[in-house]
């Protein structure tokens, strides 16, 4: 097997793991916070929200850092302290005591981590450019899996064997990605005098800085628009069903259908990029995914919605890997970790605001119109990124 092909498989099946140990951590973060003796319902609600979120902000911080330490000293390096990490946090907050012991140990997390900030620039370092739309495509059809698996598991094990041990399993999951990682082979060693430039020289050495800047936006955008919604979907589907009976599985169901769509499309949609351009294929992504965004405000039936949230899964499966394939194409590789590391930030912001605004928004506008908000910003978005690419 050729050395891209080796690397690609292990990244792969790395991300997988470490998708399904972190996406378990969803369902049981809450029942764990009451477990700590915390009993208010408003209470579990507001801390299970700053745990989850203060991640994000350290990891959209630190993720330029890391990309930078990667571009000076290897990406191998920096995976295997990212996974390493991930799984020796996970293991700790399986002995918390208190509630804040698992918020000081997220935003150790996002401090040390960025997992993707590190498996992304060597698998667009290492893939040959032929090919590396379908490459792209194959590394988020892993972590998608993962993470739609991931919070099955952990609802399952957190009944068998309890929550703590259940982060300790995840712990241990992420672990085993680490020494699958050790594996990697990494053929193009970093530039360290190019890769040493400031912020301001960065991006002065970037041949297409404005269509950079735009696929920054993207980024941003897509990840708060998907984020915005999740917390009111449930909401959503109660305010649409007939009787509140299975709420919670239809829920699930209409939760999973965008992202088994992404995991069936992702690599197909890979492929097209690599034949017509990932360009045409973001573009043509970002316009599907807004005009399929505005009928789901307009839905009267569950199943409805379920089949628009399916067709938005297929669109965010051109979403990423053509972001993260351009971004491979238009960076130089003397400063590419960094400039992913910007595009991580970029998706970490965006999942923070739309976490922690979706609800706001909804409360003030409406649940229907928050659809209409997300389909106007996807489609403002596609306009300006289509000049952007142009200039």
């Amino acid at each position: 097997m050729e050395i891209w092909k080796r690397n690609l498989f292990i990244c792969c099946l790395a991300s997988f793991i470490v998708s399904v140990g972190m996406s378990q951590m969803a369902p049981i973060l809450p029942i764990y916070i009451e477990e700590l003796g915390v009993t208010d319902p408003r209470d579990v609600a507001r801390w299970a929200g700053i745990v989850f979120g203060c991640n994000f902000i350290s990891l959209a911080i630190f993720s330029p850092i890391w990309g930078r330490l990667a571009d000076r000293y290897g990406r191998k390096p920096m995976i295997l302290r990212a996974s390493g990490w991930l799984g020796l946090i996970m293991i700790g907050m399986s002995f918390a005591t208190s509630v804040w012991h698992l918020v000081v140990l997220r935003l150790m997390q996002g401090c040390l981590s960025g997992f993707q900030a590190a498996v992304v620039p060597l698998i667009a370092q290492e893939t040959p450019k032929e090919h590396s739309g379908w490459a792209m495509g194959m590394f988020f059809t892993a972590q998608v899996t993962g993470g739609l698996l991931g919070p099955l598991f952990g609802g399952f094990l957190s009944e068998i064997i309890g929550i703590r041990h259940t982060f300790l399993l995840i712990g241990c999951c992420c672990l085993l990605g680490f020494l699958a990682l050790t594996r990697i082979h990494e053929t193009m060693r970093p530039a360290t005098q190019k890769a040493a430039l400031g912020l301001k020289a960065t991006f002065a050495s970037l041949p297409r800085r404005s269509a950079i800047l735009g696929l920054f936006l993207t980024t941003l955008i897509m990840h708060f628009s998907l984020t915005c919604i999740q917390p009111i979907l449930t909401v959503y589907v109660k305010e649409l069903s007939l009787t509140d009976d299975h709420i919670a599985l239809i829920s699930g169901v209409i939760f999973s259908s965008a992202g088994f769509a992404s995991m069936l499309f992702a690599s197909r949609i890979g492929h097209l990029a690599d034949t017509i351009g990932s360009h045409k294929v973001l573009f043509a992504s970002l316009t599907l995914a807004g005009f399929v965004s505005l009928p789901q405000g307009l839905v009267t039936a569950p199943w409805q919605l379920a089949l628009l949230r399916f067709i938005h899964g297929i669109a965010v499966a051109g979403l990423m890997p053509s972001i993260n394939n351009l971004i491979r194409q238009l960076t130089p590789a003397s400063c590419l970790g960094r400039i992913y590391g910007f595009n991580q930030s970029c998706q970490f912001i965006g999942m923070f605001t739309g976490a922690f605004l979706g609800g706001h928004l909804a409360a003030f506008f409406g649940i229907r119109h928050m659809f209409f908000i997300v389909a106007f910003l996807l489609l403002f978005d596609a306009l300006w990124y289509r000049k952007a690419s142009q200039a």
